[in-house]
């Protein structure tokens, strides 16, 4: 699970990957036989029995720096990716973290651009906003408006959903079943389980080929099974 990837200086929610430390960490999944891809395609191999040298890959909110820092990193070690968007921010900023620095999103033209270059666009709500704490039609608006509205900005159907701030109950996961997508990433889903409510491992600045070692396997005992992948 990344997020933005640029400069490290002022991050107080530890959002950012430097391109440098991105690098080293694709390369240490490279060296070890692994390689990142975007999440329906993890999910794809998975079901077939396969996939056992991939690594899914994610990106949230959607930061304008994917295209000028990460894309060209994927490409380099021959990786995909799943790069989850908000379709209401379009060009905006990251006005949901207080703290700043303010980084901006990318536009219709970049998400169609990623899409181009192979990248997996997934929605991540229109807004950002906690869907737990949503009321039902906002709740409908964030989950199946950011679809439809992804959907016809890149002409291809969209599979895959992100919780923001990677908060889900089941309430939530009952929206986006019904809004027709094949999977979710949350962050620590608790007890829900199920290609609805997939864990992720967040990979920050500090993941020296060390930590990346210990995350995965702490990832591996937390993670719930979930059938075929």
């Amino acid at each position: 699970m990344y997020h933005s990837v640029g400069d490290c200086f002022h991050d107080p929610y530890r959002v950012t990957v430097s391109p440098r430390r991105l690098d080293r960490q694709l390369g240490w999944l490279r060296r070890r036989g692994l390689r990142g891809v975007g999440m329906r395609e993890l999910l794809a191999a998975r079901a077939r029995g396969a996939g056992q040298d991939l690594v899914g890959l994610t990106f949230d909110d959607g930061y304008a720096d994917f295209l000028t820092h990460a894309l060209p990193l994927l490409h380099r070690h021959g990786c995909g990716a799943t790069l989850f968007v908000l379709p209401g921010r379009l060009g905006g900023d990251n006005a949901w973290d207080p703290l700043g620095p303010r980084k901006p999103l990318l536009s219709a033209e970049g998400i169609r651009r990623a899409a181009a270059e192979g990248i997996e666009i997934g929605s991540h709500g229109l807004t950002h906003v906690d869907l737990t704490r949503a009321d039902d039609a906002l709740l409908r608006a964030e989950v199946s408006d950011s679809k439809d509205l992804l959907s016809d900005m890149t002409d291809a159907p969209v599979s895959g959903f992100c919780y923001p701030y990677g908060k889900v109950d089941r309430r939530v996961v009952d929206a986006v079943e019904k809004a027709g997508y094949a999977y979710a990433c949350a962050t620590d889903p608790g007890h829900l389980a199920g290609p609805l409510a997939l864990p992720r491992v967040h990979v920050g600045e500090r993941d020296t080929a060390w930590r990346l070692h210990l995350k995965r396997g702490l990832h591996r005992l937390r993670s719930h099974p979930v059938e075929g992948v």
